[in-house]
């Protein structure tokens, strides 16, 4: 039996995306998560994450040994300036597979949930989908970051995932909230006198997967999030 990560964590591999954008820059798709922290680790190469939130638009550089996160409504755009390499971890982990994420299309497109799906999802070529997905993403973003709005995005992004919200309830349950629960029985016990749950320890490994996914910001080595 494979434990779970501690605390509930998924955790990924990331090529950032070396496509040229429209404003120059190479990278990844802007978009934003609804209730999960996200960190990056640096390991190879140097970019920066580009930010947009209510408190305005930030470039945070990052080079190798950095560490940066930030929290659910902030909308990322990682940007590649020469082999970026990260290590992501992602709260509650198994949510942002779960659809965790909305893209900052155009208005338009985030209006309707039929015509958001279709800009979403890959289909056929998936470089060439992924590439389409992160051109339409960007022209939403530049028109945020110039024009405001971010609270008639995050009006929209709630009502395209409002049907999730239960299902995501589930995945919290059983992943992040039963690892704080485990921790707590376990301080109890030993404050009890018992130390018992040291008899159990045991060593897990996740093997790298093999084939890469073209993902929101690069091409993707997600780890599976293994269950009790």
């Amino acid at each position: 039996m494979v434990t779970p990560l501690p605390g509930g964590v998924g955790i990924s591999g990331l090529t950032v995306y070396d496509w040229e954008a429209a404003d120059g820059l190479c990278g990844g798709t802007p978009h934003m998560h609804l209730v999960c922290s996200e960190a990056y680790v640096v390991i190879g190469g140097e970019g920066s994450v580009q930010t947009l939130t209510t408190s305005g638009f930030a470039d945070t550089p990052l080079r190798p040994g950095d560490v940066v996160w930030f929290t659910p409504g902030t909308i990322h755009r990682l940007v590649n300036a020469g082999g970026l390499r990260l290590v992501v971890l992602m709260q509650n982990s198994g949510l942002p597979e779960a659809g965790d994420a909305v893209f900052t299309f155009p208005p338009h497109v985030l209006a309707d949930p039929d015509t958001y799906r279709a800009a979403a999802v890959l289909t056929g070529d998936h470089a060439a989908a992924a590439r389409r997905r992160r051109d339409l993403a960007l022209e939403g973003f530049l028109t945020l970051r110039r024009e405001g709005g971010l609270r008639e995005f995050h009006s929209a992004a709630h009502r395209l995932k409002s049907e999730l919200l239960d299902a995501w309830w589930f995945r919290w349950r059983d992943g992040p909230l039963a690892a704080t629960l485990a921790t707590g029985g376990q301080l109890a016990a030993l404050k009890a006198g018992d130390p018992s749950h040291l008899d159990h320890g045991e060593v897990s490994r996740l093997e790298r997967p093999e084939d890469p996914l073209f993902g929101m910001c690069g091409l993707l080595h997600a780890y599976p999030s293994p269950s009790s």
